[in-house]
């Protein structure tokens, strides 16, 4: 039972990455209409007569995401069944399929009625926390084993208000990079980093604003990571996965800025790199909830708090 429920977890936790991929994918081919103002049919018919790319784009979403819903529910009543006992198991098992359910509500509104672009942006950021609780249900599933037990780590309190705060922080990164491909503006500004690098100026319309706005909120999202990252490697040596974990959420962002580049300087592979730039915020949120999860579950290390404050105090004098 516990080898085929990790099978499943494994295969689960794919599939919402391609629900994520598949998103992004439909957001920046223009595909959402592919299928007209018909939801769960394709223009009210099971087979179209007429099929173009947009078509095919958006019905491939609608089925991989049906059947990774069928997967994530059935998963669910798996995990609450063998490993019920767990205390996070019952809140990850509803919020998957509560989420699941919210972001299919949500693509049919924008499908049936259509909605603005401020509200479609939530769509990517709400399936991004389906993917998440997935994602950590899977991990509380491969501890059924207790080869890593979670509760023996030991956190400073500052490194846990580190990872609230950016995991709440990152949040906000996604919505902004869902909003830029939502209101077209992946290249409006044709530069990098600045909109316009021979001039120091402010952006001149909306566009402009979405597109510089979502650089300064990832660039200070990277700043914060390399700061937690130093931090973690510094003092949590023997911890090793809070010590590579922080190590992978570095390489992840870094990955994550370096794609928001290439997408402006390489415009004729924008579309490949921007599902690449999906991809790594996937991930990166991943990690950044599974350190949540970790915190919740840790123990505070008294040993490294104490150390800060006596720094802090030498400082003051």
């Amino acid at each position: 039972m516990h080898r085929a429920l990790k099978w499943l977890s494994v295969l689960t936790t794919i599939g919402m990455l391609f629900i994520l991929i598949g998103g992004a994918l439909v957001t920046k081919t223009e595909s959402g209409m592919g299928c007209g103002r018909s939801w769960p049919l394709c223009h009210g018919k099971l087979v179209p007569d007429e099929i173009t790319s947009e078509l095919i784009i958006e019905l491939a979403h609608r089925v991989v995401s049906g059947s990774v819903g069928l997967l994530v529910i059935v998963l669910s009543i798996m995990a609450w069944r063998t490993i019920g006992h767990i205390r996070e198991t019952k809140f990850l098992t509803v919020s998957s399929i509560l989420f699941l359910v919210l972001q299919g509500l949500l693509g049919a509104a924008a499908v049936k009625w259509g909605q603005s672009d401020f509200i479609l942006a939530l769509h990517f950021g709400i399936s991004l926390i389906s993917f998440a609780t997935v994602f950590l249900l899977t991990l509380l599933i491969f501890e059924i084993d207790k080869k890593f037990d979670a509760e023996k780590l030991i956190l400073d309190v500052r490194l846990k208000k580190h990872i609230f705060a950016v995991t709440i922080y990152s949040y906000f990164v996604v919505y902004t990079g869902a909003l830029v491909r939502h209101v077209n503006a992946s290249h409006v500004c044709r530069d990098w980093p600045l909109c316009r690098n021979d001039q120091l100026i402010l952006p001149t319309n909306l566009y402009e604003w979405v597109q510089m706005g979502h650089r300064a909120a990832a660039g200070f999202i990277f700043i914060w990571i390399c700061y937690i990252t130093f931090f973690a490697v510094k003092n949590y040596r023997q911890q090793k996965v809070i010590y590579w974990g922080w190590i992978i959420s570095f390489i992840l962002v870094s990955l994550q800025v370096i794609a928001g580049a290439f997408i402006v300087i390489l415009p004729l592979y924008s579309l490949y790199i921007a599902l690449a730039h999906a991809l790594f915020i996937t991930c990166l949120f991943g990690m950044l909830s599974y350190f949540v999860l970790l915190s919740y579950r840790s123990k505070i290390n008294a040993n490294v708090s104490q150390q800060h404050s006596t720094n802090k105090e030498s400082l003051s004098k």
